[in-house]
Parts: structure tokens; C-alpha cells; sequence
């Protein structure tokens, strides 16, 4: 399956101010920047050193070489290093807790909706947990190219453009498929400033 290029598009000024808003009033932090070098520098501020930090599978961060400097670094506790050091077979009960309450996770999603919503869609679900609400603060990087309509629009961009590049990118890298098998969708966050989103006027990411 070719993916739909319709959802490769950048969003227009306007439209990315429209959903800033919708997010700020769903008790979600937006922050809008140029390009992925500034995105990478606003994470990095966020992050106090020496914080726990998990980074999920993110062609985002790759792309822009921060989930490198976070788990390539000393400056920060990082979760994926420990995780990659432990036995799936001996330590997944240890591993799943570990992953599902980390201090901080930086992450991405697959759709931003105009009205504020969020729509993460997983294989094993396994970042699902920390990012709804497990993590005590989750980081949001974010292609403008992903602003949709609403949650309908964006359920048709997961499964007609960022499941085929991701399949093809799992088959890959791991010599299997991936799937749809579990869509998170975050209306609204009431924690104040556990959720910020980094816009992106770039396109980066799936």
C-alpha cells in the first residue's frame, strides 16, 4: 500500500495558531518552532539534567539526532539503556514497569486533530502507558504535517500513510510487519503542564 502524500503536507500558519489554541485549552503545552534543530533545543531545555528520561521509537528524534544525545550522554538517567540491557525473557514484568512510569518521556504521535486532540497508534502498545499518563511529564514531537481535521481524519492518516511507512520501515529494520493494534487518543489533560507538543514546521516523522 502506497502511502496517502495528501497527509505529507505541511499546515498553514493559520491553521497551526488554530490547533496552538485548541491544545492550550485542552490543558496541553504547545510550542510551535521552525525547524528540528530548534525542536531538539527547546527538548533539551526542558530537560533538567540528570532527569530520568525514556525516548519512544521516533523517526523524529532520529532524524534530529536527539534521541542520541539523550541516550548517548551522560547528562541524563536514561530509561532505554536500562531497558536494552535487561532480559525480555527473565525481566518483562521488571521492564514493562520500568518503561510505564518514567520521569519524563519524549515521544511523537500520528495526528494532532484542529480541535485539540491527540491519536498515537502502536504495534504492542508498550509507550501507550507512560505517555497517557504513567510518565510524569511527556514531550510531544510533532511534523506539522500531521495537523488533521478531526479524530476521523486522523484515524484515515494512521492507516493510510503512517501505517505503510512504518510497516515498511519494521520489515526493515526487524525483518517483520508492523500493525495498528492500539490507537491512543488524548482529548484533554488534567495534570496542567504534564502534555507539551512541539509543533514542527518541517516535515519530519511518519
Amino acid at each position: 500500500m502506497k502511502p496517502n502524500q495528501k497527509f505529507s503536507k505541511l499546515a498553514s500558519s493559520q491553521l497551526i495558531e488554530k490547533t496552538v489554541e485548541a491544545l492550550e485549552r485542552n490543558g496541553i503545552k504547545a510550542i510551535v518552532v521552525e525547524n528540528g534543530s530548534q525542536a531538539k533545543k527547546r527538548v533539551l531545555s526542558i530537560l533538567p539534567e540528570g532527569a530520568e528520561v525514556f525516548t519512544m521509537t521516533s523517526q523524529t528524534a532520529e532524524a534530529i539526532n536527539l534521541a542520541k544525545e539523550i541516550n548517548g550522554s551522560k547528562k541524563y538517567n536514561s530509561v532505554r539503556n536500562k531497558l536494552m540491557a535487561m532480559d525480555r525473557n527473565t525481566q518483562g514484568r521488571e521492564m514493562v514497569k520500568l518503561g510505564s512510569s518514567p520521569e519524563f518521556v519524549v515521544g511523537f504521535i500520528h495526528a494532532v486533530t484542529e480541535d485539540g486532540q491527540l491519536l498515537i497508534a502502536s504495534a504492542s502498545g508498550s509507550q501507550l502507558p507512560a505517555e497517557a499518563y504513567g510518565g510524569g511529564k511527556a514531550i510531544f514531537l510533532v511534523g506539522t504535517q500531521k495537523i488533521v481535521g478531526d479524530v476521523q481524519e486522523g484515524l484515515k492518516r494512521i492507516y493510510e500513510y503512517s501505517y505503510p511507512l512504518e510497516d515498511a520501515r519494521a520489515q526493515k529494520a526487524y525483518g517483520m510487519r508492523s500493525g495498528v493494534n492500539k490507537i491512543l487518543i488524548i482529548s484533554k489533560e488534567m495534570i496542567p503542564g504534564r502534555i507539551t507538543v512541539i509543533l514542527i514546521k518541517e516535515n519530519l516523522g511518519f
